[in-house]
């Protein structure tokens, strides 16, 4: 099952799902969080005994798929390319992880704005994980019950900003720099461990991988995240981004994103998410 928020006609949140029908709309009684950590035979019983509104996709203003997360956690250098074309230097046991906030969240066809202080602004197509209920000390065999689903992200990094200290924060935790969206695919309907994951900025092919290359798996990811914090339901989880970035060039090489430009992140099962800079 596919979910997306959207915005409705005074503006508030409301949820949709995808169906055989097409896009609709769920009552206003029914939130996101409703339906976090449901699987796709039980939301296809809610949906049997309410009312829906179909709704025209071109016409949907989509909100990013959830707007509330206590916590945005990022996994940095997670896929071999990534790290061999940054030159990155990671340590062995586990990547460097990283946090964006809600300030962040942007949704589908959604803008960007790029902070006047940086003039190195990137794209990293990411899959990223939604937490489905609240786990703590979970193992890697069973981390995978705790997923609500899967969405696609683009972890927009200013790169002036991320290295200007041993902290990467500032250059990724800037306004509008977690797109998400534009659906949630239920965790029963999707596979994590083999989809297939690209970027294209102004429609050219930037980035072409799949997630089969991630060196930590999402229940690796989740497994040791919880061991160290817990997880709620409505967390977001980054998962790291294949070769293909703007960094990873030489830097004669290197058009940092600019004022209308257009990056898109596909996601197997997933769908396209589109974003525009200004």
């Amino acid at each position: 099952m596919k979910l997306f928020q959207y915005h409705g006609m005074s503006n508030d949140i409301r949820v949709g799902a995808v169906t055989e029908a097409g896009h609709v709309a769920l009552p206003s009684s029914i939130k996101m969080e409703d339906l976090l950590g449901l699987g796709d035979t039980a939301i296809k019983d809610i949906l049997a005994k309410e009312v829906t509104v179909p709704l025209k996709q071109e016409n949907i203003r989509f909100a990013p798929v959830v707007t509330r997360p206590e916590k945005i956690l990022c996994i940095g250098l997670n896929y071999d390319e990534h790290i061999n074309e940054t030159k990155l230097e990671t340590r062995p046991g586990f990547p460097p992880v990283f946090s964006k906030f809600a300030n962040g969240l942007a949704g589908h066809e959604g803008t960007v704005r790029i902070p006047q202080k940086s003039k190195q602004v990137d794209y990293e197509a990411e899959l990223v994980i939604v937490i489905g209920k609240e786990c703590r000390n979970v193992d890697k065999e069973n981390a995978l019950e705790y997923v609500a689903g899967y969405t696609a992200g683009n972890d927009v990094s200013a790169r002036d900003m991320q290295f200007s200290a041993s902290q990467w924060t500032m250059g990724k935790a800037c306004d509008d720099f977690a797109p998400v969206g534009p659906y949630i695919v239920t965790a029963d309907c999707l596979d994590p461990a083999n989809l297939a994951i690209s970027s294209r900025v102004n429609g050219k092919i930037a980035q072409n991988s799949s997630t089969c290359k991630m060196i930590y798996s999402c229940a690796e990811i989740i497994s040791y995240l919880s061991a160290l914090i817990t997880l709620k339901k409505g967390d977001l989880i980054f998962t790291g981004t294949p070769s293909g970035v703007i960094l990873g060039k030489e830097e004669s090489a290197r058009e940092w994103l600019k004022a209308g430009d257009v990056v898109e992140v596909e996601i197997e099962g997933i769908g396209v998410l589109k974003n525009h800079f200004a």
